[in-house]
């Protein structure tokens, strides 16, 4: 999804549309490099650009943008005094509700903004927990949401003093909530605490059904991409599934898992999981660890990139960071290379973008819009899934077990077959899973 970020000054609209606020954003640019500093990959108005597309997923109404250069972040407000005036007068021009910065703010710098500004103030990280709030649908994925937000409210008890007295809802208030009135230290401690806990029993319900499936075993094929790479829309193509897919960032949360078939008949699982971003919380990282389980316990794994998009490489890099944090850098892993209906005649060919996106990995090109290069895709699946090669062997099924045959004949691809009146000798080239399952109809 394309958005425009208003330029400074430019409020032609200071009414929102029904249902959202009014949104101020700020970045910030360092011009020299220091802890924290953005690094040369990421440019500071790209963030500042994909910050109101966030913006806009959380429900805001961007009206107008602000980018700060200096030559090192202000202790006690991130971006100067004199800019704070600046955004003030801003704020009042736009009616603007709500101020959302592109870095993580301090206790201290948020109590200095909120008092200055006079009205919500929220960081990268809150605007992400918020949306991943508003996107939870699953008593698990609910969970890891309030978890992640109470570890992000503990520290700033002190920092929310006009937020948290408040009254009313809109972005940043989903989720947990943060009435310092009615929540001390001691009850989120309380309450992370059972948290914890309650993962810790998704977690192992996740392990007996993952154990569950390997005991077949099935391989599970993992999709995983930056947010809004076409990762949904891709596996609903594939599976016939009917996942939600839209333009929205993070629109699928909760991880759905499906049977794919493959050319060699062999069956896998496809795992649909949540989206990455640059500069992910870390604390949404923990909490969505049995979630992201998913990826780590893969055989393979299809990161998906949108080749259309200009930051296509920056998407790549910090996705395999993720993977690196989370323990799946060293998986086998094929780059998808999506959306390459948007391509125009004057980009780079696919080739030249998979060496220069991942020289390492495997790549294919597709579009999950059209199903273009679907055959290929599900090819690579079947040639680089290390687990559960095909191996030919001969079973002989009597009469009786006719259900048996055409289970074979469902999940293996059939080589030979001869009936007689005993029944069905029948010579296929089967995953080792599918020749134990009928292990005692073999022929030795």
């Amino acid at each position: 999804m394309d958005i425009k970020v208003p330029t400074k000054r430019s409020q032609t609209q200071a009414t929102a549309p029904a249902g959202r606020e009014n949104a101020i954003l700020v970045g910030l640019e360092l011009t020299r490099r220091t802890k924290g500093a953005p690094t040369a990959e990421v440019d500071a108005g790209e963030s500042l650009a994909e910050l109101a597309v966030l913006a806009s997923s959380a429900g805001a109404h961007v009206v107008d943008s602000v980018l700060q250069k200096r030559y090192a972040p202000d202790s006690a407000t991130l971006i100067g005094a004199g800019k704070v005036e600046e955004i003030a007068q801003l704020v009042e021009a736009a009616h603007a509700e709500v101020v959302i910065f592109d870095h993580d703010l301090t206790p201290t710098q948020l109590r200095n903004l909120e008092k200055a500004l006079d009205v919500k103030v929220l960081d990268r990280t809150q605007l992400i927990l918020d949306i991943f709030a508003s996107r939870a649908r699953t008593a698990e994925g609910k969970l890891q949401v309030e978890l992640a937000q109470l570890n992000y409210i503990l520290p700033r008890l002190s920092g929310h003093g006009v937020s948290m007295s408040r009254l009313g809802g809109g972005i940043g208030t989903r989720g947990p909530g943060e009435t310092k009135l009615e929540t001390d230290r001691r009850r989120i401690y309380t309450r992370i605490q059972k948290l914890e806990r309650n993962l810790e029993t998704v977690r192992g319900s996740r392990g007996i059904q993952r154990r569950q499936r390997q005991a077949v075993p099935l391989a599970t094929v993992a999709l995983a991409g930056y947010t809004n790479a076409g990762k949904s829309t891709l596996f609903n193509r594939l599976t016939g599934a009917a996942v939600t897919a839209d333009s929205r960032m993070f629109a699928t949360l909760d991880p759905t898992v499906r049977k794919l078939g493959l050319p060699s008949r062999r069956t896998v699982l496809l795992s649909d999981t949540v989206g990455f971003i640059r500069s992910l919380p870390t604390a949404l990282v923990k909490a969505f660890r049995a979630t992201l389980e998913e990826v780590t316990e893969a055989a393979l794994i299809l990161h998906v990139v949108d080749a259309s998009s200009p930051v296509a490489e920056d998407n790549v890099r910090t996705v395999e960071e993720v993977l690196r944090e989370i323990g799946a850098a060293e998986t086998p892993t094929i780059l998808v290379l999506n959306k390459i209906d948007h391509l125009g005649p004057d980009d780079p060919p696919v080739q030249t973008l998979a060496a220069r996106l991942a020289p390492h990995h495997p790549a294919v090109a597709v579009s999950a819009k059209t199903g273009e290069g679907f055959a290929e895709l599900s090819a690579a699946i079947d040639e680089h899934l290390s687990l559960d090669r095909t191996e030919r062997a001969t079973f002989h099924f009597p009469p009786s077990e006719a259900g048996q045959l055409h289970w074979l004949e469902a999940h293996a691809r059939i080589i030979a077959s001869d009936f007689g009146d005993d029944g069905w000798t029948i010579e296929a080239e089967v995953p080792p899973s599918i020749r134990r399952r009928l292990q005692k109809f073999e022929t030795r």
